[in-house]
């Protein structure tokens, strides 16, 4: 009996810790391969692959993200093959089990929640023609009707396999993210999250953990991301495991957490702080609401006084990256309140704020309660929220134009000192007010409608800051050519903004830069590897918040060719003059 374990990742570089968990736990007895596509892939060519290789039974892997372009492959696989055994599994169909019995009609059964354990039971009684009703964890069709068999039990952490020592993984470790569990479930019961249905926490073992992770570095494996959902509820647990982390780090590997930010000890961070080379962990927080009203009615307890401490103390110790996680549409948090959450957790001045949208998922506590707060809501995955009693449609709308825009001009982080200049001087400081302000600018030019090059980024903005922020435009203009020079890796070819220099002043500059002390320059390594340009504005003293020169400076970039890095130095323009810097003959 040939069996392939299936499911459509959201990309390309994220892998499948459930098929492996899977495979790892019915091996040897049944022999699995593994079938990972995307959900941008076409249907008819992932039911191609599919029916290649001839299997008996496909197990999909069911989530928010795949659902629906799964089920238009489980059709087509059945109308080629009506008798191939089709078993759905995973977070998405483990609730509400009798409506994907009755939508998904081309598929035989259900594994319900934890699946490793039961899928092999079930793979079992295909084989030997045992009763179905003692397949714990299952459901299936008796009749036209829906069975939903008692729930299995919980599996034993401790002895399970390995789901990393597959040789057919070996190869791709360093080009995909590697997920990875070190415990099961989730010590709260926020109300919008399928995490708190699992009441408790189970851990693997702890030696076969750490085995597993240096097994992963040795073959390697560059980024592992920990799926955990509160990583460090057991402070001598994380502290632990951050411990062997930090001591047996390779080079380029990082280690990413989910972690509850108000219960971190100080000295966990400190110890980090001290220790931990930059770079080697990425925190994400679950923020949500800065509102505590808020947080009560979804059952999430919050000190948002020590969340900023640990935000705070991580940040000021410049070793780990942070991104924190907000959720518009939460119960009775209208968009000013929004608005406020979002400025809170902006001024924090970390790597990454991740704006999402409520989605109304499957089994949790907020949908079983949706009417309480007249939420609407889409009907099929991802379930995201249309409005509710304090939060309009419209509001959405707008609130999604922050959401656009925040990611192209803050996460991506091309222009952090002008996106800074521009919040602190334009917008006193309200960093939605500005996301919210272009981000409609954006929609009504209908850029958010076709794609956009680098260059486009700067040229929209400085259109944006013509029409409705003049005052600010020349310093704004100066810091965004600043930014666009710093992240260049190579000598641009061209800039977004106009050349404004002549021949004769940019050879007067480049000799000026060769006759300095210490240059170590030639004029020919300056025009083949230096890019130069007019700003208004002293930016060396504006980036230090110090008072502002008007006069006329030169910004000079030297992409140095063997470290790819730029080498940014103003010129003041009275320093370079006719007379000071004569031609070489």
């Amino acid at each position: 009996m040939k069996t392939v374990v299936a499911t459509l990742n959201a990309k390309y570089i994220h892998t499948s810790l459930a098929l492996r968990c899977l495979k790892a736990y019915s091996e040897p007895e049944f022999m699995m391969e593994i079938a990972e596509y995307t959900i941008k892939d076409p249907t008819i060519n992932i039911v191609t692959d599919l029916y290649s290789k001839q299997p008996d039974v496909i197990g999909f892997s069911c989530y928010i993200w795949n659902i629906e372009e799964t089920i238009k492959v489980i059709e087509m696989l059945k109308k080629i093959r009506p008798e191939l055994t089709i078993v759905l599994g995973g977070p998405e169909v483990s609730y509400d089990v009798t409506y994907w019995l009755d939508r998904v009609t081309d598929a035989d059964y259900i594994v319900v929640n934890e699946g490793e354990e039961t899928f092999k039971h079930l793979l079992e009684t295909i084989r030997d023609g045992t009763p179905l009703k003692k397949v714990a964890g299952l459901a299936w069709r008796k009749e036209g009707k829906a069975v939903i068999n008692p729930p299995r039990e919980k599996l034993d952490l401790k002895n399970v396999s390995s789901p990393f020592r597959f040789e057919e993984d070996l190869s791709e470790l360093s080009k995909r993210v590697t997920y990875f569990e070190t415990s099961r479930g989730c010590p709260y019961s926020c109300a919008f999250c399928l995490s708190s249905i699992e009441v408790g926490v189970r851990y693997f073992d702890v030696t076969q953990v750490k085995e597993d992770l240096l097994f992963l570095m040795d073959n390697g494996a560059k980024t592992i991301k920990f799926v955990d959902r509160t990583f460090n509820i057991r402070r001598d647990y994380a502290l632990d495991m951050f411990s062997f982390l930090i001591q047996n780090a390779r080079p380029g590997v990082v280690f990413q957490f989910e972690i509850t930010a108000d219960i971190m000890r100080p000295e966990v961070i400190e110890y980090i702080n001290e220790h931990a080379p930059k770079g080697l962990f990425r925190f994400e927080i679950g923020v949500q609401s800065t509102n505590d009203a808020v947080n009560l009615l979804v059952q999430r307890r919050q000190n948002f006084e020590k969340l900023t401490r640990t935000v705070t103390m991580v940040r000021d110790g410049g070793k780990i990256a942070q991104h924190l996680d907000l959720i518009a549409g939460l119960p009775e948090e209208d968009y000013s309140s929004f608005r406020k959450t979002f400025n809170d957790v902006f001024a924090f001045g970390v790597e990454e704020v991740q704006l999402g949208f409520l989605k109304m998922l499957r089994g949790t506590g907020l949908r079983l309660t949706a009417e309480q707060h007249d939420y609407v809501y889409m009907d099929h995955s991802p379930y995201e929220i249309l409005g509710n009693n304090v939060l309009s449609f419209q509001d959405i709308i707008r609130i999604k134009q922050v959401e656009d825009v925040l990611e192209k001009y803050w996460n991506s982080h091309r222009m952090d000192h002008t996106v800074k200049y521009l919040i602190a001087s334009a917008y006193s400081g309200s960093a939605f007010d500005f996301f919210q302000q272009f981000g409609a600018y954006w929609e009504e030019k209908g850029w958010s409608r076709i794609g956009h090059q680098l260059e486009d980024l700067f040229t929209r903005l400085y259109s944006f800051l013509s029409e409705h922020h003049l005052e600010h435009l020349q310093t704004a203009e100066a810091l965004m050519k600043y930014d666009y020079l710093l992240h260049q890796k190579y000598k641009p070819r061209k800039a977004w903004w106009p050349a404004a220099l002549s021949k004769e002043e940019t050879g007067r500059i480049f000799r000026y830069v060769t006759e300095q002390p210490d240059s170590g320059l030639t004029e020919k390594d300056l025009y083949k590897h230096g890019f130069l340009s007019e700003i208004q504005l002293d930016i060396e003293l504006l980036t230090k918040h110090d008072t502002l020169s008007n006069t006329p400076h030169y910004l000079f970039a030297f992409y140095n060719p063997k470290t790819r890095e730029p080498e940014i130095t103003f010129i003041p323009r009275d320093a370079v003059t006719v007379n000071s810097v004569q031609p070489k003959n």
